[in-house]
């Protein structure tokens, strides 16, 4: 690895532009964004997405890194921008969130664990309003706040089962008030989502006070402010608000900064770390987590629209697996060739592009090689894509490093050049909440309907009577289908989104919407990553 102040240099900072942790970590400093300089011409933005991913996940932050890789390798100045990896996966399902191969951001196990202590700073500073808000109703204060209607759960940064709904205050009259709670995955938390979508520290203070977290005898909302304790929450919140520098593996500068997931959040990186990359770089790479019908959706209709961001450029990475999982092949089956599979699962891949298509946006097909695939199930892609219209490239990242994504890059550069067309989001912010919600399922999903529980009819009516009608929409939503049913793979047709929940997220600025048997707190597998991880010799193995 370089020493982390030449990495700093390739995009023109000085040593005292950073705070080193270590010998190869860093956190930009403030002021860095502050002075940003005029550019010339503006830097170029790219996000990458996906098609609708098989567990394992089909690559997008290793083809983020390998793009990022290649375009520094063909002379562009180049940052890739993304989030921090959280422990439960790491722990859990997928493992570490770093990419793979050849294109990998290092120190891999360092951001995969304990990563400058963001994650555990967001965690401490939302169960300090959760601890702050029990003393209110403990006290009885003159807050008012009344026990039953308290809305704000606590975070670990950990899939565990257990702890989604749990009694507090027991004990007796000295533990407080005994009342039904719960946990969310610290990446799910509202915290989260505020310092990702946060301007500044003074954008983050106003956020935090505007933050609903429960509601007076008589039904009157009690936002954060009201409990006191923003001042401390900011204090622990100083240094996660800096984004952190890093590198890949072949020296691209890379800015990690924020780590909400995309089925139960926002799952797109900072605010603060995009721009700081904008400011610092002529091309800037990004992603946002899982299918296109998620995290893009959520990049265009909620960051981007709040930030005043735009892509220029959008890659949608497809692999033969995902393909011929949707084509009807068994994952056990899943690395024996099957042409065929490959494409009967191709309307997956078509429904993303149009995705992709619904926001202005004309995607670059990325077709993350795997060494299973054979030369027939690959060209099966590739002609669809030339019949379509649609720019392809076959990489090789992960075993060739730059060289095996030059392709993806000269295809980037030409759609950034070529692309005339501003953001469309799906809906307008003004329209009625049901509206946006069907917006998004039948032009995303492909849903011919919306079905919203009695629950969420009740939450609707609160939502209008406390004003928050006017937000963008959140939508938790299961990754491994277009539809909220994870069994129903492909494109499917005919079917029906059932809404449970919405939940008014005001510090965040929108409404997370619960469809199926979505959770904010994962659980772990039956056999978990945890298993396979271990240190010997004072080294890490096992975590991937």
């Amino acid at each position: 690895m370089l020493p982390i102040v030449d990495v700093a240099a390739r995009l023109g900072l000085q040593p005292a532009d950073i705070i080193p942790f270590g010998r190869d970590k860093a956190k930009i400093d403030r002021t860095v964004l502050a002075r940003a300089r005029m550019r010339p011409t503006p830097a170029k933005l790219v996000l990458v997405t996906a098609i609708t991913p098989t567990p394992a996940g089909e690559g997008k932050t290793t083809t983020s890194i390998g793009l990022a890789d290649a375009l520094a390798h063909l002379g562009h100045n180049t940052a890739v921008v993304l989030r921090e990896p959280s422990l439960g996966p790491c722990f859990g399902v997928k493992g570490g969130g770093t990419g793979g191969g050849r294109s990998r951001l290092q120190p891999t196990d360092d951001i995969n664990l304990h990563f400058n202590g963001d994650f555990h700073a967001i965690t401490s500073a939302h169960n300090l309003l959760a601890a702050a808000i029990d003393n209110h109703a403990h006290f009885a204060t003159d807050v008012g706040l009344d026990p039953r209607r308290v809305s704000w759960r606590r975070v670990i940064d950990m899939n565990d089962r257990s702890l989604r709904n749990v009694m507090v205050g027991l004990g007796g009259e000295s533990n407080g008030l005994p009342r039904e709670a719960g946990f969310d995955i610290t990446a799910a938390s509202e915290l989260m989502a505020m310092l990702c979508l946060a301007n500044d520290a003074d954008d983050l203070r106003a956020r935090i006070d505007r933050t609903l977290v429960g509601y007076k005898r008589d039904k009157t909302p009690v936002h954060a402010g009201a409990i006191g304790v923003t001042g401390a929450m900011l204090a622990l919140l100083r240094d996660a608000l800096l984004p952190n520098l890093v590198q890949t593996e072949h020296g691209t500068p890379a800015i990690v900064h924020g780590g909400p997931f995309a089925n139960i959040a926002h799952g797109c990186n900072s605010v603060i770390a995009t721009r700081t990359g904008l400011a610092l770089a002529d091309w800037v790479v990004t992603e946002a987590g899982f299918g296109c019908d998620l995290g893009a959706e959520k990049f265009f209709d909620i960051k981007c629209r709040s930030a005043g961001l735009d892509a220029d450029a959008v890659v949608l990475v497809a692999t033969i697996r995902a393909l011929k999982m949707h084509g009807g092949q068994a994952l056990a089956n899943i690395a024996e060739p099957n042409p065929a599979a490959v494409a009967a699962g191709l309307p997956n891949l078509e429904k993303h592009l149009e995705n992709v298509a619904a926001f202005g946006k004309t995607a670059v097909v990325a077709i993350n090689r795997f060494g299973t695939d054979t030369e027939a199930e690959l060209a099966v892609v590739q002609e669809a894509c030339k019949k379509r219209g649609v720019a392809v490239a076959l990489c090789e990242h992960f075993g060739r490093g730059p060289e095996g994504a030059t392709e993806l890059a000269r295809a980037v550069v030409q759609a950034a050049a070529g692309a005339t067309r501003g953001l469309e989001p799906l809906y307008p912010l003004d329209a009625p909440v049901p509206a946006k919600i069907e917006a998004i399922a039948r032009k995303m999903y492909g849903a011919d309907r919306v079905a919203f529980t009695k629950t969420a009819e009740r939450d609707l009516n609160e939502i209008d009577r406390l004003g928050y009608a006017k937000l963008p929409i959140c939508v938790a939503k299961t990754q491994n289908s277009l539809s909220d049913d994870p069994k129903l793979l492909g494109r499917p047709r005919d079917f029906e989104v059932t809404v449970r929940n919405i939940q008014i997220c005001a510090g965040a600025g929108f409404l997370v919407v619960l469809t199926g048997e979505i959770m904010r707190m994962p659980g772990l597998p039956k056999i978990p990553q945890a298993g396979k991880i271990d240190l010997r010799d004072g080294e890490i193995v096992g975590l991937t």
